[in-house]
């Protein structure tokens, strides 16, 4: 813990640098850090913290290194100004007078309680001051908030517990309810989200991954499956019983291809949002820029029940018709 208010506050340091120098004096490097004990501004914690402005100029990050002196004393945020500049400062995220490793974002407010706005209690309550209603929300970004709804279909269990209850490929501690001490039925934004290092600081802070994901995962057409292209949701489902088809007889044809033909895989993303999906179960959503409307001008996937391994599809993909094509 810093020793001093000085150790923040000396004279215009904050207002020259903005509030990431003086934050990152302690959360950056070690030779930063070092220079900071030595001057008495810091107390000794070897280990504690971590490099995090190593993370802020890895390929995907948060910008915070990007855009300086944007964050406004007392914004509001959702973001209510249309035109206003994009930023992601220290500040957005950590109320530096109440922050703790135990809870990073103690003070903050976003909660949406009636007509008022409390502190935020949950992860994912934070994400959405940027990632859901803001008046600047970029044209090709979507409302987090409305993929993780409790009313949808199908979701990721961010806000709740999910809705399907028939996902057999989960590993544990993974389950859809939680049933017994241990069970994980309910993750955070920060569970697929954050550094790539396993040892690396905790947060979104930064990942040599596209969307700053933990881990690898591949969203291209035509990929090699592997281990390491899906490893994001290897994480959580076995491998082993998706490409052992238990939860979708051609599960397998569709992520390996028909190598006898010369056809590859594609990617999970084809087929699934990884947020959720207000017209589905399973998290069906379609990538439209593979799969394409079926002769008949339609698109859809069709479920056989609640907690069924069968449905149908009716769409075009790779220049093959379903037309209702069950399974």
């Amino acid at each position: 813990m810093p020793k001093t208010c000085r150790a923040c506050h000396r004279g215009m340091n904050m207002s020259i640098s903005g509030e990431e120098g003086s934050c990152l004096s302690c959360h950056g490097s070690t030779v930063n850090r070092t220079a900071m004990q030595e001057r008495g501004y810091l107390g000794k914690q070897p280990g504690v913290l971590k490099n995090i402005e190593a993370e802020l100029v890895k390929p995907y990050r948060h910008p915070v290194l990007d855009v300086k002196g944007v964050h406004r004393q007392g914004e509001a945020l959702p973001e209510e100004i249309v035109n206003a500049t994009r930023h992601s400062e220290c500040v957005d995220c950590h109320d530096p007078h109440l922050v703790s490793s135990e809870a990073p974002f103690r003070g903050l407010k976003g909660r949406r309680v009636g007509n008022f706005i409390a502190d935020i209690k949950d992860e994912y309550e934070l994400c959405y001051r940027c990632h859901s209603s803001s008046a600047n929300l970029p044209v090709d970004s979507t409302d987090k908030h409305l993929e993780f709804k409790v009313t949808n279909r199908s979701f990721h269990p961010v806000e709740g517990e999910g809705r399907n209850k028939y996902v057999i490929s989960l590993l544990e501690p993974y389950n859809e309810t939680q049933e017994r001490q241990g069970d994980v039925s309910i993750i955070s934004c920060s569970s697929c989200h954050g550094s790539d290092e396993i040892d690396g600081p905790r947060g979104p802070h930064g990942s040599r991954f596209r969307g700053l994901l933990k881990y690898n995962y591949e969203m291209d057409d035509g990929r090699n499956e592997s281990y390491y292209a899906y490893q994001l949701c290897y994480t959580c489902h076995d491998r082993n019983s998706i490409l052992g088809d238990e939860s979708f007889s051609l599960h397998s044809l569709h992520i390996l291809g028909d190598r006898s033909r010369g056809e590859a895989g594609t990617s999970c993303f084809t087929c699934h949002d990884a947020h959720g999906s207000q017209q589905n179960q399973y998290l069906i959503r379609f990538n439209e820029d593979v799969v394409r409307p079926a002769a008949n001008g339609r698109l859809e996937y069709k479920a056989q029940g609640v907690a069924s391994r069968h449905g149908s599809c009716t769409l075009s993909c790779h220049g093959v018709e379903h037309d209702a094509l069950s399974y």
